[in-house]
């Protein structure tokens, strides 16, 4: 039976924590998968902390809870959570990345997993655009400069992709093994640096459309403009990077 390893980075998450983990483990499913859910607390503070280890434990074996002593980022805590993945994981499986706010609907689990029913198909990202998700100012401005990083990243990777910062990334473990050497960018450079690894690798990625319910900074939103110029450097880099990592080794 294949397993779908959901990546979870988790930092100073509040109430709704509770209620993703939930959704995540009892998320509808293609017939024959199962749900495994990683999270990787990244340095919370300590009550935060210790709400996400309650959290865990409460969910029993479903759920492997890794600790990060300090803040590192999302993509830190990201690159831990695949890495433990590949421990456990055999070619059969499948690895989404789960941010750990309500912002996704593991509800779109079975449509990202049916996208890998090609073979030819090594991995998905989903698409919130175009679905009416942008209409308030905030949302419009915020598409707006996602649309502006997904162009530059295509036009570098020409992986021809509409929502390159998504973050429903499905992998084939397969392609996640090949792909993780390449990552190294330890906060939300890592969508454009993941984006790029796929190209470079040769993967086909195909796109399903996502619902999405975007927070705002007051309610926890911790991305930033920085990252934004961020991630337009990380795509600049990666497009004339060359050399090629070894792939990390089958744990099966």
């Amino acid at each position: 039976m294949p397993i779908l390893y959901v990546v979870m980075p988790v930092f100073n998450e509040g109430s709704t924590l509770g209620e993703i983990v939930r959704r995540v483990l009892e998320a509808p499913m293609p017939t024959g998968w199962s749900v495994q859910l990683i999270m990787v607390d990244d340095g919370s503070r300590a009550e935060a902390a210790q709400a996400t280890a309650q959290c865990a434990a409460r969910a029993g074996g479903a759920v492997q809870l890794i600790v990060h002593p300090h803040n590192r980022g999302k993509g830190a805590a990201l690159m831990t959570g695949c890495s433990a993945v590949l421990i456990r994981a055999t070619d059969s499986d499948a690895m989404l990345v789960q941010d750990a706010d309500l912002e996704y609907d593991p509800a779109d689990f079975r449509a990202l997993l049916a996208a890998l029913s090609s073979p030819s198909i090594g991995a998905v990202f989903g698409n919130r655009w175009g679905t009416g998700t942008e209409r308030s100012g905030y949302r419009h401005m915020h598409a707006l400069a996602n649309r502006t990083l997904t162009w530059f990243s295509n036009q570098a990777t020409g992986l021809g992709v509409h929502d390159m910062e998504c973050c429903y990334k499905l992998l084939r473990i397969p392609v996640l093994r090949t792909v993780l050497p390449w990552l190294s960018e330890e906060r939300f450079g890592i969508e454009p640096q993941i984006a790029a690894a796929l190209a470079r690798a040769h993967i086909r990625v195909a796109e399903v459309p996502v619902q999405y319910s975007p927070r705002t900074f007051a309610e926890g939103k911790k991305i930033r403009w920085t990252d934004g110029v961020r991630a337009l450097w990380v795509i600049v880099r990666e497009r004339l990077r060359s050399h090629a990592p070894h792939a990390v080794g089958n744990h099966q």
